[in-house]
């Protein structure tokens, strides 16, 4: 479906090469996994089966790990309103709204297309956000739905989902066994290690897929809202807040930290970081604004374009 969100062919171009990646892994796990278990029809129908739920059912898993429900613009009118001029204003078709009882104040974009796409916010970020403020988070999500680096990034993290139970099975089994025979025991030593490195592989090309993405929706979404200090101001308060909520709440949410606006506070930095450093994004919104106050790339529909954020700036963050 098209939309008047102009494409990302820096976005594009990374989705696919991280996707061609992690299918070779894909190919390179499961086959190592036959070698040394035997079994080409339960490592085929155990991997299978867990790409097709994560993929298929991506948004109930997402709402019911973060306690969130759909509601209704009765229960919730601000927040559809929002919701419905950005998607009007996007001409992308509206997405379920739902909210998460939560304080952690935060928002994210799931399902596996735009015709099932589900935008969540926190209770918490209801609470700490003005309206302006809102509509940027909002924004800000819409484009990864229209971008559909929501469908990829849950596609890619499939495999380090995959590895890392592997990785615990193997682990257990390995605790569990001690009267093993000494073939079965490196049998499992050798599948914790190739899971082991599966999982630090794509942890690393998922987070760096995820810097991008995150940079290419606050570029976007502000150039929608037509407010990038709006989004600046909603990063700064998720950010302050965020560092401020107890560590048995921040643990229920961190494992989705690559689905959300702003990051939950953890001890990755840098190449291991979900998200590109605040002062990155508030410096991409401040050129933004700037763009924007001296008129500049307001196309014929109406809707403000700009160029492909620069990739020396991506690989800086």
């Amino acid at each position: 479906m098209r939309n008047r969100i102009r494409p990302d062919r820096g976005l594009t171009i990374r989705m696919g090469l991280t996707i061609f990646l992690l299918g070779l892994l894909y190919v390179a796990f499961a086959a190592a996994l036959i070698v040394l278990l035997k079994s080409v029809v339960l490592i085929v129908v155990i991997l299978g089966g867990l790409l097709f739920a994560q993929y298929w059912f991506s948004d109930r898993i997402a709402l019911a790990a973060l306690h969130g429900h759909v509601v209704t613009p009765e229960e919730y009118p601000q927040l559809h309103g929002a919701v419905d001029r950005l998607c009007a204003l996007a001409d992308l078709p509206k997405p379920r709204v739902a909210v998460a009882d939560l304080a952690v104040p935060n928002a994210f974009a799931t399902g596996r297309d735009t015709d099932h796409a589900v935008l969540c916010v926190s209770t918490g970020m209801l609470a700490l956000l003005e309206e302006n403020e809102l509509e940027g988070v909002l924004a800000h999500e819409l484009i990864h739905i229209a971008h559909r680096d929501v469908a990829v990034i849950t596609i890619a993290s499939f495999l380090g989902v995959a590895a890392g139970l592997t990785l615990r099975f193997a682990l257990y089994s390995q605790a569990l066994g001690a009267r093993r025979d000494q073939y079965t025991a490196l049998a499992f030593a050798a599948v914790a290690a190739v899971s082991a490195a599966v999982y630090a592989i794509s942890f690393i090309l998922i987070r760096t897929l995820s810097r991008y993405r995150e940079l290419a929706a606050d570029r976007d979404g502000a150039i929608l809202t037509g407010e990038p200090s709006a989004l600046a101001s909603a990063l700064v308060k998720l950010d302050a807040k965020g560092s401020r909520i107890p560590r048995e709440d921040l643990r229920r949410v961190q494992a989705f930290n690559a689905f959300f606006v702003s990051p939950v506070r953890t001890s990755f930095s840098g190449l291991l970081s979900a998200h590109p450093s605040l002062e990155r994004r508030l410096d991409q919104l401040g050129r933004i604004s700037g763009d924007l106050g001296r008129g500049l790339g307001t196309g014929t529909d109406g809707l403000t374009t700009m160029p492909d954020t620069d990739d020396d700036d991506h690989e800086r963050a």
